[in-house]
Formats: structure tokens, C-alpha cells, sequence
């Protein structure tokens, strides 16, 4: 489903276009940015994919319509088909867009209330001789937390292992761009037995 969404404004202007310097210029452009589309829902780039949804859907529209008027300038009057097909294209569009932009307000009210950890890759890599006990989430007055427990292999104390992953002080970072305003939260604690590293959001 998802790939279907990034390649149909491919196929749009596919059955719009009508010259080909301006056809493959664009269709490549368009292509491009579909590839980078699933590579974010495949998780090969790291980046948030309702944010990168919107701009998609936003952008390609007005690339198509852009094409569409670069063409006109160098070509004849379209024919009433054409005009018919490029309505109905543009139409389109604007329903992906619209329901885009929907779903999208959507996923910002629902995580608004908090209810929801941070997943899993949000907690820090561990470097070598450090290991991953258990993890899961834990929840309080203030949201939820990704949490996981972790060990030496190489006899490390407590302190040590903290200051090996890092994690002295506890480090934000934006989680999106434009729908997802949170900040992810991660740290680590030392409860006197073992320590715990966690991700939260940031409000």
C-alpha cells in the first residue's frame, strides 16, 4: 500500500505528460522522490513518515502542475482529452493530499494524550562489552518510557557503564518536523543493582 501511495503521482504525470525533455525531467524527479518515500517507510532512512508523507503529498501536486505549465509554453493547445485527463489527475492529487493532510491531524491528536512509548529504536546503541538484558515500557502521571536493562560483559561498574554509553546527562532530540512536535528524551539510571537506560518524549 504504501508504495502504491509514492508512485502514483508518478503514474499521474505519466498520463499527462506530453513532451519528453520535460516529461523525463520531471517523471525522474518525481521518481526520485517516491524511492526516498520507501526508503522511509522501509526504515532505510531515518526520518519521520508522517512528516514525510505531507511533504510529499504536498510537493508532488505542484510539481506536476509546474511540468504541466513548462509544457504549454512549448506545445500547442492541448486537446480536450488532455484537459480532461490533466482535471482529473490534479483532482487526485488533491484527494491524496486532503486525506493526507486528515490522517496526519489525526496521528497529532492521538499523540498529544502521551499514551505511547518511544520505540524501541529510539534507545541508544550500546557499544561493544555492553548488552541488552530486557526491555519494555513503563508508564506513569507524566506518559510512558521505553526502558531496557543493561550489563557489562567486561565487569564495568555501574558508573562506568554510563559513562561508556555516554548517557551522564540525559539528551533531547527533535522526533519530526512538522506533525510529530515532541523531543525524544534519552538517559540512563543506576537503581544500586543494575542500570537502566530509557527513551521518553519531550514536551
Amino acid at each position: 500500500m504504501g508504495i502504491l501511495f509514492a508512485v502514483a503521482p508518478v503514474v499521474v504525470w505519466m498520463t499527462i505528460a506530453r513532451t519528453r525533455p520535460i516529461g523525463f525531467a520531471i517523471g525522474g524527479t518525481l521518481l526520485a522522490a517516491a524511492g526516498l518515500l520507501i526508503s522511509v517507510q522501509r526504515g532505510w532512512i531515518d526520518a519521520p513518515r508522517p512528516d514525510a508523507h505531507l511533504v510529499f503529498t504536498a510537493l508532488a501536486p505542484l510539481l506536476i502542475a509546474c511540468g504541466a505549465g513548462l509544457e504549454g509554453r512549448h506545445e500547442n493547445s492541448p486537446s480536450p482529452e488532455w484537459a480532461s485527463r490533466r482535471n482529473g489527475a490534479m483532482g487526485f492529487l488533491g484527494m491524496q493530499f486532503i486525506l493526507t493532510l486528515v490522517a496526519g491531524l489525526l496521528y497529532a491528536l492521538m499523540i498529544s494524550e502521551g499514551s505511547d512509548a518511544p520505540p524501541s529504536k529510539a534507545l541508544p546503541a550500546l557499544p561493544p562489552g555492553i548488552s541488552m538484558v530486557d526491555e519494555g515500557t513503563s508508564c506513569g502521571s507524566g506518559g510512558c518510557w521505553r526502558v531496557a536493562t543493561v550489563t557489562s560483559e567486561d565487569g564495568l561498574s555501574r558508573p562506568e557503564i554510563i559513562r561508556e554509553l555516554g548517557l551522564q546527562q540525559e539528551s533531547c532530540r527533535s522526533s519530526g518536523w512538522l506533525l510529530d512536535w515532541r523531543d525524544v528524551c534519552v538517559g540512563a539510571r543506576d537503581n544500586g543493582r543494575n542500570v537502566t537506560i530509557y527513551a521518553g518524549w519531550g514536551y
